[in-house]
C-alpha cells in the first residue's frame, strides 16, 4: 500500500481583504496512507505577482515560492508559479499529520489551511488459540489480532464464507498513542459438521483500498463413528438373498466393522459372508430371522446400530391376496339376524297395545239419552269391563 495518496476535496478556507477581491489562496485537505506520498497544492485565481508559501504544522516554512526553506529530502517542489504552489511529501509518517498553511503575502497576509490525515495500515492479522485436532464437544476460542491501524480497524469472522456475528471485540491504543491494536474472539463448541471447515479472520480498513487482509485456519475435529445399515431388500422372502451394508463415518476413519446376530457370532458362515462393511446372506429361511448388529469404532469411541430381519413365506403371502369370504359371510349373517329380531319385537309391541284398548261401546257413553244415564251405564260397565276387552295373541 506504499505510495497511495487519497485526496478529498473540501471547501477551501477563503479570506478576502478589501481592495483585493478575488486574490486569496485555495487549498484542499489530503488523506494519505502511511509510507505514501502527499501532494499539497495552493492556488490563487488572481495574483498580482504576490509570493506564496507553504508551512508545516510546526509553522516551519517548507517552500517560499520556488525556494526550499526546510532541509528535508522527502519534501519536493512540484510546481511554482504566480497562480500555484504545489509540493510533495514522500514516505509520509504518522508524525507528519496535522494542519498545513498556505500563505499569500498580500496586505494583510491571507492564509488557507489544509489538513493532512495519515492512515495507519493494520498489520497482517494472526489467529491464535487453535490446537489440532480438537475433540467433538470441546470448547474452542480463536482470537484474531492486528496492530498499527489508524483509525482502529474492523475485524469480522467467517466460517466457510458465512459470517459469524456473535463475537467479542476489543480495541486498545498503542504505545505511540496514535495507532490501535484490535482483537476479536470467536467462541464455539466443536462439532463434527465443522470438520474441514475454513475459519477466516478478515480485517477491513480504509487504508487497504477495499482489499481486506485475511488470516485463515482449517478446523480438524475428531469424533466417534456414526453408523447406519442399508438393506438391499425391503421384503425378504425364503429362498432369496439380502445384502446389508454398514455405513460408518468418523474421524479418525473407523476400523473394519463387526457383524453379530442376536448378540453372538453369525451362525452360518457359509451363507452369511462378511466382506468389509457388507454382510451377504444367501438362501434365506426362517432361521435367519433375528437382530443383526453392526459396530464401528475408532480411537475416539465406538458406536453401533441394529437391523431386524424378518424372512417372509411367499406361499402364505399369496394365500392372503384374495378377500376373506368367511369373514364377509359372517358379517352378513349377523346383519340379517339383527334385522329379523327387530321386526318381530316391533310386531309384538303393536299387537299388545291394540288388545288392551277399551271401546266407547263398553262404556255406554254413546247410547245414553242424557248425562246421568251415561254415568250409570259407565259404572255398570266397569263390572263387565273385562268381558268387553278383546285379546289377541
Amino acid at each position: 500500500m506504499r505510495g497511495l495518496s487519497l485526496h478529498m476535496p473540501v471547501a477551501a478556507t477563503k479570506n478576502k481583504a478589501r481592495g483585493s477581491q478575488g486574490q486569496f489562496p485555495l487549498t484542499q485537505n489530503v488523506t494519505v496512507v502511511e509510507g505514501g506520498t502527499a501532494n499539497l497544492t495552493c492556488r490563487v485565481d488572481q495574483n498580482d505577482n504576490t509570493s506564496l508559501q507553504w508551512s508545516n504544522p510546526a509553522q516551519q516554512t517548507l517552500y517560499f515560492d520556488d525556494k526550499k526553506a526546510l532541509r528535508d529530502n522527502r519534501i519536493e517542489l512540484v510546481r511554482a508559479s504566480w497562480h500555484e504552489l504545489s509540493i510533495s511529501v514522500s514516505d509520509v509518517s504518522l508524525s507528519d499529520e496535522g494542519q498545513y498553511t498556505c500563505s499569500l503575502f498580500t496586505m494583510p497576509v491571507k492564509t488557507s489551511k489544509a489538513f493532512l490525515t495519515v492512515l495507519g495500515v493494520p498489520e497482517k492479522p494472526q489467529i491464535t488459540g487453535f490446537t489440532s485436532p480438537v475433540m467433538e464437544g470441546e470448547r474452542m476460542q480463536l482470537t484474531c489480532k492486528t496492530s498499527g491501524s489508524k483509525p482502529a480497524a474492523d475485524i469480522r469472522w467467517f466460517k466457510n464464507d458465512k459470517e459469524v456475528k456473535d463475537v467479542k471485540y476489543l480495541k486498545e491504543e498503542d504505545a505511540n498513542r496514535k495507532t490501535f491494536t484490535v482483537s476479536s474472539t470467536l467462541d464455539f463448541l466443536a462439532d463434527r459438521n465443522d470438520d474441514g471447515a475454513v475459519v477466516s479472520c478478515r480485517v477491513d480498513h480504509e487504508s487497504l483500498n477495499s482489499t481486506p487482509q485475511i488470516a485463515m485456519q482449517v478446523l480438524e475435529i475428531h469424533y466417534t463413528p456414526l453408523v447406519k445399515i442399508i438393506s438391499s431388500n425391503s421384503w425378504p422372502e425364503e429362498g432369496q438373498s439380502i445384502i446389508l451394508t454398514c455405513e460408518s463415518k468418523g474421524k479418525p476413519v473407523p476400523e473394519p466393522v463387526l457383524w453379530t446376530k442376536d448378540g453372538g457370532e453369525l451362525p452360518d458362515p457359509e451363507r452369511m459372508v462378511v466382506n468389509g462393511r457388507v454382510l451377504s446372506i444367501s438362501f434365506l429361511n426362517k432361521t435367519d430371522n433375528g437382530t443383526y448388529r453392526c459396530e464401528a469404532k475408532n480411537p475416539i469411541g465406538r458406536n453401533s446400530t441394529e437391523y431386524v430381519l424378518i424372512v417372509h413365506d411367499p406361499n402364505a403371502l399369496a394365500g392372503q391376496t384374495g378377500p376373506d369370504h368367511a369373514l364377509i359371510g359372517g358379517i352378513v349373517a349377523v346383519v340379517v339376524f339383527v334385522t329379523l329380531c327387530s321386526i318381530i319385537l316391533l310386531g309384538r309391541y303393536l299387537a299388545r297395545h291394540k288388545g288392551t284398548y277399551l271401546t266407547n261401546e263398553a262404556k255406554g257413553a254413546e247410547d245414553a239419552p242424557d248425562a246421568d244415564t251415561a254415568i250409570i251405564n259407565a259404572e255398570g260397565s266397569q263390572v263387565n269391563a273385562e268381558e268387553k276387552k278383546e285379546y289377541f295373541i
